[in-house]
């Protein structure tokens, strides 16, 4: 496994943030914030100065997925101020960028150098990293994804140096996520799960958070949606996102993830709802390569079981597409503006993405890319 050092959890933690150990450490810190979450940080900024640290806060607001051109620009802020220790707070942008800024400052690589699996090969500043959505992972994980806007695809950089010191997930910093984002962030947490638990090469350590993980979203994700102050219900689908996280070392996503690069690079949809609306109809394409999983996934949410374990996996495969609907998520491509003239060029991206789809159960031909992107027309 491959996770954070100190992992704190709970309503309010983020209180705890300024005695950290590699906050005590650090004289000149960076934070990384997300705009809507900037007052929520005040406190913790006061308490910093207060020990005669040097601070330097940069507003997080840009629409999407970052680019490298975006990251780059944050980068010469990130060395010119040379922390010691960068704070991430905000979505999966947020701290994938975090993590990079602290890999890569001061460092001879550059972001586009170290695309890939484990090709960035260290990190010499500390990094923490605050969630504020329930959907990522990012705060466990080995991973950030940056845009490519030469391509318009996305590029993967997977290393146990983006792995970051420790993580703060206070479940309050997610009530003031709109329903929309936590739906969709929601489903994309769903998925890392799922993606882990019917991996070509998932194994027994990782079954156990990704199992969890699909009961705790399963069962709290609509909850949620409906009630955004119902902080049990906020707290389970936060630690499920982590769970979720924990799941992308080890093992990572496939298909699912594949399929929906050219949907997020190419069309800017974004990340959650592309996997959204893939994920039911991807699970079904899988079904005759890992059907005893995929009746275990609707037993963890669940769902009552039938005759064998193929119905019972459709089961729960229609059981996700209810939860996302109920969620308002859209449940057709067409529905988000894509339509059939796009589909071999996002098949195309798709086959380029062979670090995930190798990791399919079943192998997905370009064919089979432009079938399940028709099925959902």
């Amino acid at each position: 496994m491959q996770q954070p050092r100190k992992i704190v959890f709970g309503e309010d933690c983020l209180r705890d943030l300024s005695d950290d150990a590699l906050i005590n450490d650090a004289g000149r810190i960076l934070f990384l914030v997300a705009l809507p979450v900037l007052p929520a940080m005040e406190e913790t900024f006061l308490a910093l100065k207060a020990k005669n640290k040097q601070i330097e806060v940069i507003e997080y607001g840009f629409p999407g997925e970052p680019s490298f051109g975006l990251f780059d620009k944050l980068l010469v802020q990130s060395s010119a101020f040379k922390p010691d220790c960068v704070v991430g707070v905000g979505g999966g942008s947020v701290l994938d960028c975090a993590k990079l800024l602290a890999a890569l400052t001061g460092a001879a690589q550059n972001a586009k150098e170290v695309v890939g699996i484990n090709i960035l090969k260290g990190r010499k500043t500390g990094v923490i990293c605050i969630p504020t959505t329930s959907g990522t992972g990012s705060e466990v994980s080995p991973n950030a994804i940056l845009l490519d806007e030469d391509t318009n695809d996305k590029k993967g950089i997977i290393s146990p140096a983006l792995v970051p010191d420790a993580c703060y997930i206070d479940p309050t910093l997610t009530v003031s996520l709109p329903r929309k984002f936590t739906a969709e962030t929601g489903i994309d947490a769903l998925c890392h799960c799922i993606e882990a638990y019917t991996n070509k090469f998932a194994h027994p350590a990782v079954d156990l958070y990704a199992l969890k993980g699909i009961e705790l979203i399963a069962n709290n994700l609509l909850k949620t949606c409906e009630d955004g102050d119902d902080m049990e219900a906020r707290a389970a689908l936060s630690l499920g996102s982590m769970y979720g996280g924990l799941c992308l070392g080890p093992v990572n996503t496939c298909a699912v993830h594949a399929l929906s690069y050219g949907l997020g690079g190419k069309m800017h949809i974004s990340h959650g709802l592309a996997n959204a609306i893939l994920l039911p109809e991807v699970m079904l394409f899988n079904l005759p390569s890992v059907c005893e999983k995929s009746a275990k996934i609707a037993l963890a949410m669940g769902v009552t079981a039938q005759a064998s374990d193929e119905e019972t996996a459709k089961a729960g495969i229609e059981a996700i597409r209810a939860l996302s609907t109920a969620c308002g998520i859209p449940q057709c491509l067409t529905e988000i503006g894509i339509t059939k003239e796009v589909l071999p060029e996002l098949a195309d991206i798709a086959m380029n993405v062979t670090r995930l789809l190798n990791n399919n159960p079943r192998v997905v031909t370009k064919a089979d890319a432009i079938e399940i992107y028709t099925k959902l027309m």
